[in-house]
């Protein structure tokens, strides 16, 4: 008897919950949780950052400070005064340790701030699908929608003269959905595809061209010879002589 009753409740509960359920309200609810995301997410980002921005300013100042130690430690040898070299060389050493303790944890903090880029634009691009996914869907349940009123209000007429009023509506249907599929077509068409992806193409130049120069800094790369200015022309073809 109990278990009957719990499944009555649940189908009672179940029932009242598919009734307030609204697809295009949970969609749009949907799209503004996303869009309020990404305040948060930057927010987030901005403090990794400010982390490493914290700590690059105290390994310069580590740096500094051992800077000054070591002379110090100089003035003291060459003024005779061993002691005072000894106490110089000992603080010395504990700002060594603080700013290898320091620069690691710099290391972590850029590698974590990098992360953070990595997975917001990650989150970016879903976020893009699934706001794009979810108009779709609005628009589908919309059509779906008017449809049934459709389909309602056909069903309310009479039986003389229904198969006149169907084909008619029908066909009124058929062309709002052409001219509707026509519009979404040509606004698809707007989209200037080849644009994007240049731009596309030009980042990931830019970002090779940057690698490039890193390895050529670092010596990984040798740098690539210029070629005169002279001998420069439009489309890499050598100037012709003329007799």
């Amino acid at each position: 008897m109990w278990s009957r009753l719990v499944r009555v409740v649940r189908s009672f509960i179940g029932f009242f919950i598919s009734v307030a359920e609204d697809p295009e309200l949970i969609l749009e609810q949907n799209i503004r949780d996303m869009n309020d995301q990404v305040p948060r997410m930057n927010e987030s980002i901005a403090m990794v950052k400010a982390n490493v921005t914290l700590l690059e300013r105290e390994e310069a100042k580590y740096k500094s400070e051992l800077n000054d130690l070591t002379a110090k430690v100089k003035a003291a040898i060459q003024a005779g005064r061993d002691d005072l070299a000894g106490a110089f060389a000992a603080q010395l050493q504990l700002m060594r340790g603080a700013l290898a303790r320091t620069q690691g944890q710099l290391t972590t903090a850029r590698a974590a701030f990098d992360k953070a880029l990595v997975v917001k634009q990650a989150f970016l691009r879903e976020k893009e699908r699934k706001t794009q996914e979810a108009l779709n869907a609005i628009r589908d349940y919309r059509r779906a929608q008017w449809q049934k009123k459709v389909a309602d209000a056909m069903e309310q007429f009479e039986v003389a003269g229904i198969s006149q009023t169907h084909d008619e509506m029908v066909r009124k249907i058929e062309e709002m959905t052409a001219v509707n599929e026509a519009r979404m077509e040509m606004a698809l068409g707007n989209v200037d595809e080849q644009k994007v992806k240049i731009e596309e193409e030009a980042e990931k130049l830019r970002a090779s061209e940057l690698v490039r120069q890193f390895k050529v800094e670092m010596g990984v790369l040798a740098p690539e010879p210029s070629a005169p200015a002279a001998e420069k022309t439009i489309g890499g073809k050598e100037p012709q002589k003329t007799s």
